[in-house]
């Protein structure tokens, strides 16, 4: 594989990496070694075409199909993907897959935002350093290559820095027959884009709390605000009153009001986890905790759902369902936490 260009991004004391190589991610040689690679597929589609990641994983003994038989984890009801077993076979430098089945053809940046809501909870353990990706949907689902790599690079400059995805480096794998040279410019574009604006970044605080549920819990979460409030009467509370806008790119205010704000409150419910949302803004709120080592999430559980072992793991605050009674002693912890 050859390494095409590469962007630091420095969060807190660490320094991460966004790099750009061609080549088979297939076939990675042990000095570019990670934990899991990326795989796209339809559903329960794992059919070895040739263009594609999973045929050429075919090509050097890995049957995906096979793999997707005994997963280790499969959270496609959540989060639309599946982590395979770890994989033993010689020179094979990578140890699991991650595969991801999107549903149906979408907008990349619609895709690319899929992905990384899959990638969150793995990322989370101290053992996944490095991740590599392919340009995913650019072959059979006929994706642009420019148009998806803008939107890999962009999402990944994102997650490592605001987002705080707790990694070492993000490889973007080109295949070998792309068009190496123009699509190298288009990840300079956007490196140049992200190196103007770093200078203008500014850690300090402007919010409290930034509180993240579904708008069908609006009712209640108004309620909360009162409580709030009525303990801190000086309080500032971020809360997204912006309808979604087709077409940005990961709703780059919502990296800006959780970077911007001291805590999260999550509030959970059925309706929270189905939310593409509200699980973005919880997945940003733990990267930013497991970041900074600081406690960030405060999570309320307002109404009974299947809490994901990932979110069940964070310490919550049971209010089920929807005991009011319970609120004041809620508040009244979350307030000494500030």
């Amino acid at each position: 594989m050859q390494l095409i260009d590469s962007i630091a991004i420095n969060y807190l004391d660490k320094t991460r990496y966004l790099n750009l190589y061609a080549g088979d991610l297939a076939d990675l040689p042990e000095h570019e070694a990670v934990d899991f690679i990326v795989v796209s597929a339809f559903r329960n589609n794992y059919f070895p075409t040739p263009r594609s990641l999973i045929g050429a994983l075919h090509r050097v003994g890995i049957s995906v199909k096979e793999l997707a038989r005994d997963k280790e984890v499969d959270l496609r009801q959540f989060s639309s993907c599946w982590l395979s077993k770890v994989i033993t076979k010689e020179k094979i430098f990578f140890k699991r897959i991650l595969c991801f089945e999107h549903q149906a053809r979408g907008e990349a940046h619609e895709l690319v935002r899929d992905i990384f809501r899959s990638l969150v909870p793995f990322c989370m353990e101290s053992t996944t350093t490095k991740i590599a990706i392919p340009l995913v949907a650019s072959g059979l689902q006929g994706a642009s290559e420019e148009i998806m790599l803008e939107a890999l690079v962009e999402a990944s400059l994102h997650w490592l820095s605001e987002g705080g995805l707790p990694i070492e480096c993000i490889k973007i794998v080109l295949y070998k027959n792309s068009d190496i040279d123009f699509l190298h410019s288009v990840f300079k574009r956007v490196k140049e884009r992200y190196e103007a604006i770093q200078c203008q970044n500014d850690a300090t605080y402007e919010y409290d709390v930034f509180i993240s549920y579904s708008h069908r819990n609006k009712d209640e979460v108004n309620n909360l605000i009162k409580a709030l409030q009525k303990c801190r009467p000086d309080l500032k509370v971020y809360i997204d009153h912006q309808a979604l806008r087709p077409g940005v790119f990961w709703q780059t205010h919502i990296f800006e009001g959780i970077k911007k704000s001291r805590k999260v409150i999550c509030v959970f419910s059925p309706d929270y986890l189905v939310s593409k949302e509200c699980v973005d803004e919880f997945n940003l709120a733990l990267s930013k905790q497991m970041g900074t080592k600081q406690n960030v999430l405060f999570p309320l559980y307002l109404y009974t759902s299947e809490l994901p072992d990932y979110m069940s793991a964070i310490q919550y605050e049971d209010i089920r369902e929807g005991n009011t009674q319970k609120i004041p002693d809620a508040v009244n912890r979350f307030i000494e936490q500030l």
